[in-house]
């Protein structure tokens, strides 16, 4: 699948230049439409044959990008396809940082297809793959990460969404000793942060966006980390949305090869500003620099790819 890198890094790279005009404009919509607009109009220059599993809603609620949407030439390759044009539209709209355009990919029947809701996260990484059971206690996963990184519970760093909702988890982690890092938006990069810096963070739990989680969970299984999540229904018409969309029991725990399950993935990113890891778009009169994250199950890595493009908007 490593074959398809620079065909996917077109469509983030492209569609985050795309964003350029809206970004700090105060407007959301503006700037996601430019995004979808591009990034579907490149996906369909790519030689395979794709399904949109992730995408920006059924069929009645998106013109483009929706969920079962075939995308590319026809030929080549059978892929699910997870996409998110911006990952951070609050911020992008305000020129804030965090903001990203993120495709991943998969062989055909892998992914889940996750409906637009939330869903309750648990990642870790390599050191502690194994170890996790969202059916679990909190505390007891906390004391099983800490048992197989070697440290005491109170030596633990958690990353968790500054929410309402999260209120409990915080307050089990602080009475416990652990060290809890808050941040406001952008969860697809913050999960990979207990793979990629294993000694500054141990786990991030989060209630946060469904389809989010895919993506993360195809770039977490490439870095041999570990990730389980559980649908978090808001009321009865997102559970019979759930049964619709195949699932047969959309409040189990799903496990990493529910997610994702093959180990085949490839996931690209780029920023749009400035991230944990990537520098935001740099433009000049003429051209645009741009940053992005290629994770792949060949490497096993998080690469950083840098590239100058002509800077044409449409």
């Amino acid at each position: 699948m490593n074959h398809l890198i620079k065909d996917f890094l077109k469509v983030t790279e492209e569609a985050a230049i795309q964003t350029l005009p809206w970004v700090g404009s105060g407007n959301k919509n503006g700037a996601d439409q430019a995004a979808t607009t591009s990034m579907r109009n490149n996906l369909n220059q790519i030689e395979m044959q794709g399904v949109i599993v992730i995408g920006e809603g059924e069929i009645d609620e998106a013109p483009m990008l929706y969920i079962d949407e075939q995308v590319g030439t026809g030929t080549g390759s059978k892929l699910d396809i997870a996409v998110d044009p911006i990952d951070g539209t609050t911020p992008a709209a305000k020129g804030k940082d965090n903001a990203i355009c993120v495709i991943a990919a998969a062989p055909k029947g892998t992914l889940l297809h996750a409906p637009d809701m939330y869903m309750e996260k648990m990642i870790v990484g390599k050191e502690a793959a194994g170890v996790i059971d969202l059916d679990a206690p909190l505390l007891d996963n906390l004391i099983a990460v800490a048992k197989a990184k070697n440290k005491k519970v109170s030596e633990l760093c958690v990353i968790i969404q500054d929410r309402p909702r999260h209120d409990d988890a915080v307050r089990i982690m602080r009475e416990n000793g652990v060290t809890v890092e808050l941040f406001q938006d952008g969860d697809v990069l913050k999960s990979l942060l207990p793979c990629v810096k294993p000694d500054e963070y141990d786990m991030l739990y989060n209630i946060g966006g469904a389809p989010e989680g895919v993506l993360s969970a195809v770039a977490i299984k490439c870095l041999g980390g570990e990730m389980q999540a559980r649908l978090a229904f808001r009321n009865k018409e997102e559970y019979d949305r759930c049964m619709r969309m195949g699932l047969e029991n959309p409040k189990a725990v799903l496990r990493h090869d529910q997610l994702a399950g093959s180990d085949q993935g490839l996931f690209v990113a780029t920023a749009i500003t400035d991230t944990e890891f990537l520098k935001g778009i740099q433009e000049n009169s003429s051209n645009a620099t741009t940053q992005s994250l290629v994770i792949d199950d060949k490497s096993k890595q998080l690469n950083i790819v840098e590239s100058i493009k002509e800077l044409v908007l449409v």
